[in-house]
């Protein structure tokens, strides 16, 4: 790997380090060389947001942002906050309410959903509408996961 540089981040609490290419974005890093596949790559631009991913506490674009730029970071991945349970309650309430379809988005919407519930706020359904907008969903139509975040949001499950 010609001109490769080497990182060491925190992946879901585990200290990682790794040389790697200065192009390489940080999703296909954690997928390629941390098997961590849940994230997915979709648009690779940014606006779809099957990337998503938390960056020392905020979500990110994994297709956006390079593993040399995560050097020293906390990563927290779909897989990590499922192992955590730090998602359960929301993964409950997709399932519930029938807000996964083919799951392709699910990861960078859960990532997105659970950055609104970390605000411990009430947010209205315009309000978790406008918060998951840089999430595409081509299967539910979106009234299945607003349904189910404001389920969590809200107490109601």
């Amino acid at each position: 790997m010609e001109h490769a540089l080497d990182i060491t981040l925190t992946v879901n609490g585990a200290q990682v380090s790794r040389r790697v290419a200065p192009r390489q974005h940080l999703v296909d890093f954690l997928r390629e060389e941390l098997g961590l596949t849940g994230s997915h790559i979709g648009c690779e631009h940014g606006v779809c947001g099957a990337c998503t991913l938390r960056v020392n506490g905020e979500i990110v674009r994994g297709c956006l942002m390079l593993a040399v730029q995560a050097n020293g970071t906390r990563v927290d991945t779909i897989e990590g906050l499922t192992d955590s349970k730090e998602l359960a309650p929301l993964q409950k309430a997709f399932h519930e309410r029938n807000a996964l379809q083919c799951g392709f988005c699910t990861p960078g919407m859960l990532m997105a959903a659970q950055d609104l519930v970390l605000q411990k706020r009430k947010a209205s359904r315009e309000e978790i509408r406008a918060h998951i907008s840089g999430n595409y969903c081509r299967c539910t139509g979106y009234q299945a996961i607003v349904d189910a975040i404001e389920e969590v949001i809200h107490g109601k499950g």
